[in-house]
């Protein structure tokens, strides 16, 4: 009922840019190129956590990205999706080859939000991105869709104030495929997907999970593949460093 209230507001009240608050406008064009303005590029948090898989990322987590990340996932901006979606697609490519259209098909496995953060937004933001991703991948030519089989098999505390170790402490063993994923992913060439990129505590445990179910390799590049909307600026200032 909350999505629906937003999605109905969201037709009929003032809007604002979700990067610079800019009237009458969902996302300005100064926003807009600094979501889409960069090269998508490989990126890796210090430290890196264990299994993390191979993460490419469009821009750094600051300024207008962030704000428009926020306004999307914890305002309920919903529109803001189409933007979004549009930048993991890019991260996507860059990560699997698919720069010009080049054919799939691609599996984009959401990191899932837990229900109690779902039912407080209204919405989950990461697979809402994930569809709008999806999509965007289609019309290029990449055959693409997103399959939600990634599940929280226990509570985990809210992930804001914790450090590096301690995400990963908390999340260890928090997510499993769900009953008969197995077959669906076993198909596929599986990109895991996420908003932000901070710690990559939550993408390394989907990867241990995907491992778990016994899909242990990406089909194609023999590597785990992920891709994020954004992620921390460090992160590409260390991979920068090491190339």
């Amino acid at each position: 009922m909350r999505g629906w209230w937003r999605e109905i507001a969201g037709l009929v009240l003032p809007v604002a840019c979700g990067g610079c608050g800019r009237p009458r406008t969902e996302l300005c064009e100064d926003c807009r190129a600094a979501l889409h303005g960069a090269v998508p590029r490989r990126v890796r948090p210090a430290p890196e956590p264990s299994g993390l898989p191979v993460v490419h990322a469009v821009a750094a987590y600051e300024n207008a990205v962030r704000a428009t990340l926020l306004a999307h996932k914890e305002r309920g901006v919903l529109g803001l999706s189409r933007e979004l979606g549009r930048a993991l697609a890019g991260a996507v490519r860059a990560g699997t080859g698919q720069v010009g259209g080049r054919p799939g098909p691609l599996l984009l496995v959401p990191v899932p939000s837990a229900r109690r953060a779902v039912a407080a937004r209204g919405h989950d933001p990461t697979r809402r991105i994930a569809l709008s991703a999806a999509g965007e991948l289609r019309r290029g030519g990449v055959s693409a869709q997103v399959a939600s089989v990634l599940r929280q098999r226990r509570p985990v505390a809210d992930q804001s104030g914790l450090g590096a170790r301690q995400r990963q402490e908390n999340l260890a063993g928090a997510l499993e495929v769900v009953a008969g994923g197995e077959r669906m992913l076993a198909t596929e060439r599986v990109v895991l997907v996420d908003d932000v990129l901070t710690t990559g505590a939550s993408l390394a445990e989907a990867a241990r999970a995907l491992d778990a179910a016994g899909l242990r390799e990406d089909k194609g590049s023999g590597m785990r593949q992920a891709a994020v909307v954004a992620a921390s600026p460090s992160a590409f200032e260390i991979n920068r460093n090491c190339q």
